[in-house]
């Protein structure tokens, strides 16, 4: 029997009745509902989209949102490392779970919905802020070893052209999904799929 303690309690009834605790537990629950409503409201409103927006969404005060993240780039950061990780996920489960030309294919599909949802990100990149110093490059080192796991498979398989670098690839997308003024994104969506054709070998 675990031993108690001159209150009675046991250690275990301790940890779990320890203010502390459970205002780190409550700060990191906060962390992550934040980091996921910034995701759906850059998506739909740009990376520029007001807190109040943000907070809405996550079901906490403005406060609480500045506490996490000081500052604006600190948000987009933290958002876009969940997609990435995201992005790594799906290209182990596209990988063991599709043949080698269809999962090329929705993984570009994913990527492109990553790179297409983040309006105004390309602005932010390109501000100076240093924040977003080491982003694109960790971007790159992160997603390009993943894809190029995807490419191979489906060049070993003969349904991809073997002349084309994964870096190239999704340089490329990256570049093809930035907002065209007028168009919607189904344009560039469109754009990419018949990019995706000529990687493909018949």
């Amino acid at each position: 029997m675990a031993a108690e303690s001159a209150t009675g309690a046991t250690p275990s009834a301790q940890r779990s009745l320890d203010p502390s605790r459970r205002q780190r537990s409550d700060a990191r629950r906060n962390a992550v509902v934040l980091v996921e409503a910034a995701k759906t409201v850059f998506a739909g409103s740009g990376v520029d989209a007001p807190a109040k927006e943000i907070t809405d969404l996550a079901g906490v005060g403005v406060g609480t949102l500045y506490r996490h993240f000081p500052r604006r780039s600190d948000l987009i950061v933290a958002a876009l490392q969940h997609d990435i990780h995201e992005c790594l996920e799906a290209a182990h489960e596209f990988a063991t779970a599709r043949n080698p030309w269809e999962a090329v294919l929705a993984w570009i599909e994913r990527f492109t919905a990553f790179v297409g949802t983040k309006r105004g990100l390309a602005t932010a990149l390109h501000s100076g802020d240093p924040a977003y110093d080491d982003l694109p490059k960790h971007l790159m080192d992160r997603l390009e070893p993943a894809f190029q796991t995807l490419l191979e498979g489906a060049v070993a398989s003969g349904q991809a052209r073997d002349d084309v670098a994964a870096k190239e690839v999704l340089v490329t997308i990256a570049l093809m999904c930035q907002p065209v003024r007028g168009e919607q994104p189904s344009f560039n969506q469109r754009m990419v799929r018949v990019f995706m054709q000529g990687l493909a070998l018949d």
